[in-house]
């Protein structure tokens, strides 16, 4: 890795500092010699013992994040520059280089937010997803560690498994695709993702913002799903005035959900008019794994808030059910949890 320091790409792209990596990916710094910008690099890095077929999954799903977010201009989405091949044929994708560190950082670094500053990254959020969704695509990977904080401006980045509509899916059948903790309860299932599906996990995500932590929790990632399908969110306690908002995205039925609309008209109502990031933070890596520990700081006193009116309780029978489901997936198809 450290090898590929000083690289040059494409005849143009000369690669500094490596901002983080993950399990198959791992993203740069570079600096564009023809245009003389810096800008952020993403490369896809594959096991040697993938087989043919899974090399041009991967590859596929590479060319489908570029795809997506080249599709979509809006200030709240990253931009996408170029498509490249390396000297062995993989390919990289060029962006816009955020200079920011992302949510889950923030959050480590920090400790959970305040309900309105989450909500102001909320809003944010919640409209560069509007304009995607208007677009045909769904994210489907909405979590913390794939929104950039640069001083005011949030970035949703990451589309490496978002659904385009009329595209063809990259999945096999009864997959699943994302990070458990962030999934809506019908990913979880094997169903298709929808625009509801990334405004649970947005809920998900402005949830772990405030209380430090995800709103379901497990020993295994297979745990954690059984959780998402089963179980009600972890109680919050910090949340305050965003806690209804976080109530009407973690319905278990998609219908049920706050529409866009209304959630971008209560995170108005509650946001406080200041930066949503005081201070930059260390650069993120470009996954997160959505189980691990709780990070951030308990709140001192709780924020005591209206309890939730009384859900109906689901038997024993309905999560053996679902636990048998998650383990035939995970035995069957396999997932990716992240990249």
């Amino acid at each position: 890795m450290d090898d590929d320091h000083g690289q040059l790409l494409a005849g143009r792209y000369r690669l500094h500092r490596l901002l983080g990596q993950g399990g198959m990916g791992a993203v740069w710094q570079a600096h564009d010699e023809q245009l003389g910008r810096d800008v952020a690099v993403k490369e896809l890095q594959l096991p040697g013992h993938l087989g043919e077929a899974e090399r041009r999954n991967w590859i596929a799903r590479l060319d489908r994040e570029a795809r997506a977010a080249a599709r979509l201009k809006h200030p709240g989405i990253i931009t996408v520059h170029d498509r490249i091949s390396g000297p062995d044929g993989r390919p990289w994708i060029v962006m816009e280089l955020v200079d920011g560190g992302s949510l889950a950082v923030l959050v480590e670094a920090q400790g959970g937010l305040t309900p309105q500053r989450a909500a102001a990254i909320g809003m944010q959020v919640a409209a560069a997803l509007g304009a995607a969704h208007r677009m045909g695509i769904t994210h489907r990977d909405i979590k913390p560690a794939n929104i950039l904080l640069e001083d005011d401006r949030v970035v949703l980045t990451d589309f490496g498994i978002a659904a385009l509509e009329g595209d063809a899916t990259l999945t096999a059948t009864g997959m699943i695709m994302g990070t458990p903790a962030f999934m809506a309860p019908e990913q979880v299932r094997g169903l298709p993702a929808t625009a509801e599906s990334d405004l649970w996990s947005l809920g998900a995500t402005l949830y772990a913002a405030v209380e430090g932590h995800p709103p379901f929790a497990g020993t295994a990632p297979s745990a954690v799903l059984v959780a998402v399908a089963t179980e009600r969110p972890i109680p919050a306690v910090r949340a305050g005035v965003l806690g209804p908002v976080l109530d009407g995205l973690l319905h278990k039925d998609p219908a049920a959900r706050l529409t866009i609309d209304q959630l971008e008209a209560r995170l108005k109502g509650i946001a406080a008019p200041t930066d949503v990031q005081a201070a930059p933070v260390a650069s993120p890596p470009p996954t997160m794994p959505a189980w691990s520990p709780a990070v951030g700081k308990a709140a001192a006193r709780p924020t005591v808030r209206p309890k939730p009116a009384p859900r109906r309780r689901i038997s024993p029978w309905a999560k053996l059910g679902v636990t048998m489901l998650v383990i035939t997936l995970i035995t069957y198809a396999g997932y990716f949890l992240d990249k």
